[in-house]
């Protein structure tokens, strides 16, 4: 059974791909990949049509039974910009394999080529894809939906002086020849598909996690995420065993549009967590806790992207709490509660985008990407926890996710699991839970706890003693992580004047942070106060990182102030060949301006 998917022309219930075999070869001064890709495939109901998802590919010939059989027909249809084209090949009813000369765009989505002077070290190009959401189709013909699985092997060609890396088997040292082989044994979906090459070295950090990275990266990335092995070993006492047999982490060059892309058995993450103090690594325990929510078990379309991301949430602070303490994972608890609130000003307390259960049919399913499938998935969860109890909901979890291994699942069918197996048990709790409210309602049920953080009292009182008078420098603040000076900028007024903020910049260097999430928090303060010994640190962040979290805010501010548009649309002229598509497609619209 497969649930119907808006955003993809696949016909999976007709034939459905089951294995691929992808050869590539990856040219940086095209910037296409070429080669062909081998679909095995299970024909349900004797079709003589294979229906794929295509965006922007050329598609040179199409065989069946092998690369030496006969040529057949196919059509890519109609482009649409947001799902590219239908790809109809004919086939016979017996037809069992498909064969795909085919050739990517320089424009393709999911590809980012960068320059060397676009990386951190400046001497060799780099190439990394983003397949999620629907970005799978710019590089690889297939089936480009979240409830379509399948394995796969790969023969990649490369410059000899650069390696590559897959979401499979990964080699750990450069191939002479610039030729890799890859596999990988368990199902997964197109949006999981990931391709890197460039100048990454690795570095181990246990039998089974380790660290690629650019040799000027490596040390730090090294000792950042120290912690790595004790992540995996918490994950799995709390909901069972990895089942991907490696955890590696990529730490890719600052034009990476997320903060990190949970590729099994190779994360993909921003080089903007590595902060020195180890105070933003909740960002990998989260990747880490996709291996079960999302790549163990999927949402069956992007409408239902909060069974992953709410999931993974409050998988992630169970991880920190278990690794360094409840207050900790408070913190991260409160800051994530403060963007959901946002989130919903922002979109509206009444809209329909504030459902967890989303409708995304003729839209882009990155607008699906908001706190509210990573905040109030995580927030139905805690107060289904605060209901029956820690222990009660553990068990429900780490059986949902042995049950429904491999597997993908939609909201209806997930909200039937969760009555049969724990609400029905006690008559009255899904009115308490006001389940109906959290997952077809808008905004944030009356029912949902209230959260604090007693480390964020602290802060608070600090930011009270300033607001009275203290002086900035006697501030208690020498013990805080990146989340409490986060909170503490937050809590500030939006209308500081710029003698305010260069007191505080004075005793805390906020203007000069290396830490990406405060500079993020500091950045719109300033430049709605005109406190122009930030202009230039603004424009430095905003022409050297691509992450979309922290770009939208900032360019939003920007744009509020007196001539702010000149401005931002001058810094993004010469920003934009620095950012992913996926930053792009929504900094476009946002500051009038496309390449």
């Amino acid at each position: 059974m497969f649930t119907p998917d808006p955003h993809s022309y696949a016909r999976p219930s007709e034939i459905q791909v089951r294995h691929l075999a992808l050869a590539l070869e990856v040219d940086f001064a095209t910037r296409t990949l070429r080669g062909q890709a081998t679909w095995q495939l299970t024909n349900h109901t004797g079709a003589t049509e294979l229906w794929l998802d295509a965006r922007t590919l050329h598609i040179e010939s199409v065989r069946l039974d092998g690369p030496t059989g006969e040529q057949t027909k196919f059509a890519l249809g109609a482009n649409d910009p947001i799902l590219g084209s239908s790809l109809c090949i004919t086939v016979r009813p017996d037809t069992t394999v498909v064969v795909i000369q085919y050739q990517t765009s320089p424009e393709a989505a999911a590809l980012q080529w960068l320059q060397p002077e676009q990386t951190a070290g400046r001497e060799q190009p780099f190439l990394f894809t983003q397949s999620q959401a629907i970005l799978a189709r710019t590089w690889i013909p297939c089936q480009d939906s979240p409830g379509i699985r399948f394995t796969y092997e790969a023969r990649v060609r490369v410059p000899a002086h650069l390696l590559a890396l897959m979401s499979a088997e990964n080699p750990q040292q450069l191939s002479p020849t610039g030729e890799y082989t890859f596999r990988m044994e368990q199902p997964i979906p197109s949006y999981l598909m990931a391709l890197a090459v460039g100048n990454v070295e690795f570095t181990p950090l246990s039998t089974r996690t380790g660290i690629y990275a650019e040799p000027t990266t490596l040390p730090s990335a090294t000792h950042e995420f120290v912690d790595l092995e004790k992540m995996v070993g918490a994950a799995e006492d709390l909901y069972g065993p990895y089942r991907w047999d490696r955890y590696d982490l990529l730490v890719l060059p600052p034009s990476f549009p997320f903060g990190g892309m949970e590729n099994p058995r190779l994360t993909f993450v921003t080089p903007t967590i590595l902060a020195g103090d180890r105070s933003l690594t909740s960002l990998v325990a989260h990747e880490l806790a996709h291996s079960w929510s999302g790549n163990l078990v999927t949402n069956a379309t992007w409408n239902d992207f909060w069974l992953n991301e709410g999931f993974t949430v409050y998988f992630e602070r169970r991880i920190m709490e278990r690794l360094y303490g409840r207050p900790y994972a408070d913190m991260l608890q409160v800051l994530g509660h403060t963007d959901l609130l946002h989130t919903v000003e922002e979109l509206g307390s009444t809209s329909a985008d504030t459902h967890l259960h989303l409708n995304l049919a003729g839209r882009d399913p990155d607008e699906g990407l908001t706190e509210i499938a990573y905040e109030k998935g995580d927030y139905l969860l805690l107060t289904l926890e605060h209901l029956v109890g820690r222990a009660k909901l553990d068990t429900f979890i780490k059986e949902y996710f042995a049950r429904f291994s491999f597997q993908s699942m939609d909201t209806d069918s997930f909200v039937a699991y969760l009555r049969r197996q724990l609400l029905d048990d006690e008559p009255g709790l899904e009115e308490q839970l006001s389940l109906e409210a959290w997952v077809n309602g808008p905004g944030v049920p009356a029912v949902a706890p209230p959260v604090s953080s007693e480390r964020f009292e602290a802060v608070e009182a600090a930011l009270q003693s300033w607001q009275a008078g203290t002086s900035a420098t006697a501030l208690p603040t020498t013990t805080w992580s990146s989340h409490e000076w986060v909170h503490f900028l937050q809590g500030l007024p939006k209308t500081l004047a710029g003698t305010q903020l260069a007191e505080l910049d004075a005793a805390f260097g906020f203007t000069n942070s290396g830490n990406a999430e405060i500079l993020s928090a500091w950045f719109p303060l300033a430049l709605r106060a005109d406190y122009q010994p930030a202009d230039q640190a603004v424009e430095h962040f905003l022409t050297t990182v691509g992450r979309r979290k922290f770009l939208v805010p900032i360019y939003k501010a920007l744009l509020t102030q007196p001539n702010g548009k000149a401005r931002a649309q001058q810094i993004y002229t010469r920003a934009r060949p620095n950012y992913h598509s996926v930053a792009t497609s929504t900094l476009d619209t946002m500051v009038g301006q496309s390449a």
